[in-house]
């Protein structure tokens, strides 16, 4: 298992695809190498890396592969509007004791789980607003709603009480970029197309470390079992959007964010395969910033789904 003193000294890497040269990842000397027309154009170290994000048309040889699942790394291979399309992850299948308490967790223990995520995330949703306005209207809501999840009956009731939240939350904290509302994959502004991108690298992120427990990350509790979705990593992701969230209002306030580096194409914004990296740079830098709280948060999850009464439940504060 990846010790938090390992974990340390990890980082994570995107290569992008460069369209008109071949582009080619390999293992050499414990090495991933990157190379464009048979060039070299950077090496890191295997024993570094925890995730590795490919965007664009890549060769990959089996070598990196094989090596990458020996040494603990992750593949995230991805379309250019940064949509994940398949992952080679560096797993723990074989911890069949962790996955028999998954598939027979009461449902008690599931609400009583979810509650305790929904709760997480609404009150660093707060501590935004206030970081950002200490006599904030939403932030005196947000203490309402999550005192009411605290206390809500069932699954639906808490799903509201999120989406309430979220909704204040958003309007006021984004208020001054135009917020229109939180709209997923559609891609309608920049807003929503950076939040899609910030998630997605964050999600994928965590479901890395889930895998190296062994988790089965289709198999959730506050977001139920549906069709080749992995409703656990959506669980766990929940109390670190504010990482993403802060991220963007900061990139926008330095200037980072260019309207001009997007276009729309088709009726939906897209953003220039050339300003891809730098804008993926951007939330990596973030994620890294607090990888050790996101790596001892789902630590501390898999100890107290093990054994709840030795282990409290993680909680994870945006500072």
């Amino acid at each position: 298992m990846l010790t938090l003193p390992d974990f340390k000294e990890k980082q994570i890497l995107f290569i992008k695809a460069e369209r008109g040269v071949k582009n080619k990842i390999k293992f050499e000397n414990d090495n991933i190498v990157f190379m464009k027309d048979d060039v070299v154009i950077d090496r890191a170290s295997c024993h570094k890396v925890f995730a590795v994000f490919v965007m664009g048309d890549m060769t990959v040889t089996t070598g990196i592969l094989r090596e990458g699942a020996r040494l603990g790394v992750s593949f995230f291979f991805m379309k250019l509007n940064f949509n994940s399309y398949a992952e080679v992850g560096s797993l723990a299948q074989g911890n069949y004791l962790l996955r028999a308490a998954q598939y027979h967790m009461p449902a008690t223990s599931e609400f009583l789980f979810s509650k305790k995520l929904v709760v997480n995330k609404i009150k660093n949703q707060q501590k935004l607003l206030l970081e950002k306005n200490k006599k904030s209207e939403a932030a005196v809501k947000l203490a309402e709603l999550w005192k009411s999840a605290s206390e809500s009956k069932d699954n639906n009731e808490l799903l509201g009480l999120e989406g309430n939240a979220s909704r204040a939350f958003f309007k006021e904290y984004f208020g001054e970029l135009d917020w229109r509302r939180r709209a997923p994959r559609a891609r309608q502004d920049e807003m929503n197309f950076l939040m899609d991108i910030g998630y997605t690298i964050l999600f994928n992120f965590v479901d890395a470390l889930l895998n190296l427990y062994g988790f089965d990350t289709y198999k959730g509790i506050y977001h139920k079992l549906f069709f080749q979705r992995k409703s656990l990593s959506c669980d766990i992701v929940e109390p670190f959007r504010c990482i993403i969230d802060r991220q963007i209002l900061k990139s926008f306030h330095l200037k980072q964010i260019n309207k001009k580096d997007f276009k729309v194409i088709g009726g939906k914004l897209d953003l220039d395969y050339r300003n891809s990296q730098k804008y993926a740079g951007i939330f990596m830098e973030a994620i890294m910033e607090r990888k050790e709280d996101v790596y001892l948060f789902v630590q501390g999850f898999y100890r107290h789904f093990m054994n709840d009464e030795k282990y409290d439940f993680p909680i994870f504060t945006i500072k």
